[in-house]
């Protein structure tokens, strides 16, 4: 059956843009190509490339950010460590939504957890001699790693899909018993696979953490979005599964991006557990007059990127995390819009041969949420990302997350309720020209 989209429209796009393998296309070059065949075809896309944000931002937030730049905000500079209400209100709901006690002092706000890895990686890097490498448990947001390759810092990666579980600890040791991992970096909910560690296992990397003396970086970008569990209530449990409840070497990078929508302002806040903030490494000593890690990370990295966090920013975050404490903002009631989209999409593709890649977290289903990763019977990666533009449809290949497995990584961010039968009709298209051997 002839496909929504003429085929040469997608291939003259792919080849105009010089991308020699599909498989490692980037997210902006995947989004350039579906552009230009949406263009060309009057054909519209379902977008599932991009990792935005697609419910308004919260209104909480902007409501705070408005009275702070009528108030006059805008003209002072952001002391350095931070609007002291927003550490404050960030120390709050670290308390109410992982049960783990973090000094206002020692949670600094970000211009958005990107600048917060990126601070973090340059402050553990230098910390230790010797320990120059990060380790990456993947699969993992690709620009981390380009934030290192920036920085000249060397990293190493894994692909957890094969060591969930007991098989975690020692493919984790072989590691860091090399004596050169300084972090361990990984996100929970992950991106893009939307595997959740669990508690058994975040306690073996936190018990590793301190018997090899490495920081965990713990990318909570996509905080209490496991929807299989009520993580809404403030001050009680079941809680955001934390890292930070077995180890004091811990970084905790919380963002407003995608729990808030808030992504266009550019704010998070990195919550160092009050022993690293205070703890004195001999390398940073010496380089940074005798300051504490936790200064040389405010201090000096943050000082040198940006001077500090936009102003009314931290205003909107520390109004917006002090509604969710206070209860008065159930922010996962809007968020949960992501997980009944992934239930939706997982059907149609699944019901048109499609399966899920990353599907268990060990014995249970993964949950449904803003990622989701689907693999097609016998199709690598760039093949089955290709072929789909045929279709209106995009999505970037597991392979540029550090992923192993064959298959795509689907976001729910921008999908329209139009667009289910969209997909259903091009899927059984798709099936029809695509039969399963």
């Amino acid at each position: 059956m002839e496909t929504p989209i003429k085929r040469e429209i997608v291939d003259r796009a792919i080849q105009d843009y010089g991308i020699q393998d599909f498989a490692k296309a980037t997210i902006r070059e995947v989004k350039a190509v579906a552009a230009f065949a949406e263009q060309q075809s009057g054909v519209e896309f379902i977008k599932m490339e991009m990792g935005i944000p697609g419910l308004p931002a919260s209104q909480v937030g902007v409501d705070a950010q408005i009275k702070a730049l009528q108030d006059g905000i805008a003209h002072s500079y952001p002391d350095i460590q931070g609007y002291p209400k927003l550490k404050e209100e960030a120390s709050r709901f670290v308390k109410a939504f992982i049960n783990i006690d973090i000094a206002p002092e020692a949670c600094v706000p970000v211009c958005g957890s990107m600048q917060g890895t990126f601070a973090s990686f340059l402050t553990c890097s230098q910390a230790q001699e010797g320990k120059d490498t990060v380790l990456f448990i993947d699969p993992g947001f690709p620009v981390q790693k380009m934030q290192l390759q920036v920085l000249g810092v060397r990293y190493e990666t894994f692909d957890v899909y094969s060591y969930r579980g007991d098989k975690l600890k020692d493919k984790l040791e072989s590691y860091l018993q090399t004596g050169r991992i300084c972090a361990i970096v990984y996100s929970n909910p992950n991106n893009p696979s939307w595997i959740c560690l669990n508690d058994d296992e975040l306690k073996v990397i936190g018990t590793l953490a301190t018997q090899y003396d490495a920081i965990v970086m713990e990318d909570l970008a996509y905080f209490a979005m496991d929807f299989r569990r009520d993580l809404s209530e403030p001050f009680a449990p079941p809680y955001q599964a934390s890292v930070a409840n077995y180890t004091d070497n811990y970084i905790l990078l919380i963002s407003g991006s995608k729990a808030f929508s808030y992504a266009g302002e550019r704010i998070g806040v990195t919550c160092i557990s009050d022993k690293l903030f205070h703890r004195h490494f001999p390398q940073l000593a010496e380089r940074y007059e005798g300051l504490p890690f936790g200064m040389v990370f405010s201090t000096r990295m943050l000082y040198a990127l940006s001077s500090g966090t936009s102003h009314s920013a931290q205003y909107a975050m520390a109004a917006m995390l002090k509604a969710a404490s206070d209860g008065t903002y159930r922010f996962r009631d809007d968020i949960m819009e992501y997980g009944r989209r992934a239930h939706k999409l997982k059907e149609i593709f699944c019901r048109h041969g499609f399966y899920v890649v990353y599907d268990k977290d060990l014995d249970e289903e993964i949950a449904d949420g803003f990622y989701f990763t689907i693999g097609y019977p016998g199709m690598t990666s760039g093949e089955l990302a290709h072929e789909l533009m045929y279709y209106g449809v995009s999505a970037i290949c597991l392979i540029t997350t550090g992923s192993q497995q064959e298959g795509l990584r689907v976001c729910t961010s921008f999908i329209e309720n139009h667009q289910y039968d969209q997909l259903e009709e091009r899927m059984k298209v798709f099936e029809t020209n695509n039969p399963r051997s």
